[in-house]
């Protein structure tokens, strides 16, 4: 197998809002399969899109270049624009045509930089608004229903913009009591209580996301053994692929994660989650452990390997090309942007960010 077949199997983080010549030269010789950005990475509109142009010109194939551009805190082009309001702000709205116009505006938003896939909906059930989980704020819908109507009209409006979704975090982080960027959650409900409440909403969305993102928490109810979902061949091999019927990309969530950092060390995470099933693996942060995961990939039996490069190679078939870039766009959907916020919060309310904004919290930087 050449060199850089198995460098599809990673989706990175890239440091810095430039390429340095140690980053570009590492990308060039392992090919990533895909780039995730962060707000580390954004200065300015112009500079974004010089920056995923070079990215993509590292790349012999059309890379994946993705994004959490969700809304609220987790929106990473605030840093360059308009704060969106956030999932939870939306819904209390109750107005669709506002989430519409949210999922369009991002869309297009994201294609004028050169993204190709947006890492969401979030399709988490909120039990409980303030629960310290990592998902405040970032939730559709406190009911099956709800969440099933507003996030697949976000959903749709993205996809129609030509950008790919990804839904997390199956099989669902609501029952979580600790924030897994910092530990394991132990989600300990029934299999008959996930399937008439998270997973009712996830099996709603097989055919309707290009992507689905595995969360990193150990659920009893699918494994005696204490281990991640994101690394549990039971959960994605015996319940997203074969029960619920999914066969689209399956990605982990970020491996820098404290949930999966304390579960099992770098060495085991990388080839555990590709044998689990997942068809790629993410390295947000520790760049530099790229290659060391390549490796780590070379080690798999072909099969496993062949398995996940056909799905990355399927959910590429679909990558849209990036549209011509242009300030004075980008300056009026972000002015549309200002203008659903102030629709949906009111004028005062509006003028405020998030409450961490500005602060380092797990969900900005991750």
């Amino acid at each position: 197998m050449e060199r850089t077949e198995l460098g599809q199997l990673l989706l990175v983080g890239v440091p810095g809002a430039e390429l340095d010549l140690e980053t570009a030269t590492l990308f060039r010789r392992i090919q990533p399969g895909g780039f995730i950005l962060f707000g580390r990475n954004i200065k300015s509109p112009k500079q974004l899109r010089q920056f995923i142009d070079d990215l993509r010109d590292l790349s012999s194939r059309e890379p994946i270049v993705g994004i959490d551009q969700e809304g609220g805190r987790v929106s990473r082009l605030k840093m360059i624009g308009n704060e969106p309001p956030n999932a939870q702000q939306l819904r209390l709205k109750g107005d669709e045509s506002l989430i519409r116009q949210h999922g369009r505006l991002t869309g297009e938003l994201l294609r004028i930089f050169g993204f190709n896939l947006d890492l969401c909906p979030v399709l988490d059930i909120s039990f409980d608004d303030e629960a310290d989980n990592s998902l405040r704020g970032r939730c559709w819908g406190t009911g099956v229903s709800q969440v099933v109507q507003f996030a697949g009209a976000f959903n749709r409006e993205l996809v129609s913009a030509g950008v790919l979704t990804c839904g997390k975090h199956f099989p669902g982080y609501a029952g979580a009591g600790l924030d897994p960027h910092h530990d394991l959650p132990v989600i300990s409900r029934t299999k008959a209580d996930l399937e008439s409440c998270e997973l009712a909403i996830f099996r709603q969305f097989v055919d309707e996301v290009s992507a689905m993102m595995v969360g990193h928490a150990w659920y009893p109810a699918f494994d005696q053994e204490k281990v991640p979902a994101s690394l549990s061949a039971n959960v994605i091999q015996g319940l997203l692929k074969s029960e619920l019927k999914y066969d689209g990309l399956v990605m982990t969530d970020d491996l820098d994660m404290g949930a999966a950092i304390n579960s099992a060390g770098f060495d085991e995470t990388i080839p555990k989650a590709i044998t689990a099933g997942s068809d790629m693996v993410m390295i947000c942060h520790r760049v530099n452990l790229a290659e060391q995961a390549y490796y780590l990939l070379t080690r798999l039996e072909p099969e496993i390997t062949d398995r996940a490069l056909a799905s990355v190679t399927k959910l590429k078939s679909r990558l849209a090309p990036p549209t011509q870039f242009s300030e004075a766009r980008f300056q009026e959907l972000d002015r549309q942007v200002w203008n659903l916020r102030v629709a949906t919060l009111g004028e005062e309310r509006a003028a405020q960010r998030s409450p961490d904004d500005g602060k380092r919290s797990p969900v900005e930087m991750y």
